[in-house]
């Protein structure tokens, strides 16, 4: 765990925010240098801010009777952790729509390249969450569990469960999720990549199956407090229909190129 980069008193840089930035600046170069274009600068840092945005509101919706009921204000102390990914992608892609209406792009083709670099981005993130010690997995004696340091997410956690004293120095040992699913990004961002390079189709609809169908199976190691609808998470739930979504997406890119 190593939450901050950079303390000097008068400047202070989060390892998270910093891990951010650094996905989002090689995601746009790598857009620029795959598409040929340059004015990729505006869309990419609308999208950045619109990812922030909504996946603040949906973090503070899943744990607004925990956290932020008794203090409101903390909602804007982003600066402390608390994004939720799903909430972020979703309002990213209702920006990105809105821009391509106005500014008359086609908006699958735009679709293709940019979910081809997501998981890039997403797996720079989840490092950046690791950093800081949230996201955390499940209790474990795995060898591959780590112990996060007092005052961490998982520390407080078990502590409020009873499972360890207020002299603990260290959480028990659980399981690192967030270089699990940081890793799984990088090979799905492998796979789109190629993809993108031989057929410049068809990504987008695939990055929404195949991160669907990782985050399902992710929720299960995952140890944080987790909101659920039913049987399943607010994520699982989410993955579900970010999956058919997916499918359709394919199937309607099949059918339009079918029918120039």
């Amino acid at each position: 765990m190593f939450p901050n980069l950079l303390d000097l008193g008068f400047l202070h840089l989060r390892t998270y925010g910093a891990c951010m930035a650094a996905g989002f600046l090689i995601c746009w170069t790598l857009a620029e240098r795959l598409s040929g274009r340059k004015d990729m600068g505006n869309l990419f840092m609308s999208l950045m801010i619109s990812g922030v945005v909504g996946s603040r509101i949906a973090y503070v919706i899943e744990h607004w009777k925990s956290e932020f009921a008794a203090r409101p204000l903390d909602i804007i102390r982003i600066d402390q952790g608390g994004l939720m990914f799903y909430g972020g992608l979703i309002l990213s892609v209702l920006f990105f729509f809105a821009w391509c209406y106005f500014k008359k792009e086609r908006p699958l083709a735009l679709a293709d390249l940019i979910s081809a670099l997501i998981p890039l981005g997403h797996a720079c993130g989840r490092i950046g969450c690791f950093f800081y010690g949230c996201c955390y997995g499940r209790i474990s004696d795995s060898p591959l569990a780590v112990s996060f340091p007092m005052h961490s997410p998982a520390w407080y956690e078990q502590l409020s469960a009873g499972l360890i004293d207020p002299g603990a120095a260290r959480s028990l040992p659980v399981l690192p999720t967030q270089l699990f699913e940081a890793a799984a990004l990088l090979a799905l961002f492998a796979a789109l990549l190629w993809v993108y390079r031989r057929y410049r189709r068809h990504t987008a609809g695939l990055y929404m199956i195949g991160y669907g169908v990782l985050r399902f199976g992710m929720e299960y190691l995952r140890g944080d407090p987790r909101a659920a609808v039913g049987p399943f998470s607010i994520s699982q739930t989410i993955s579900l229909a970010t999956i058919t979504l997916g499918a359709i997406f394919i199937v309607y890119g099949q059918l339009a190129r079918h029918n120039r």
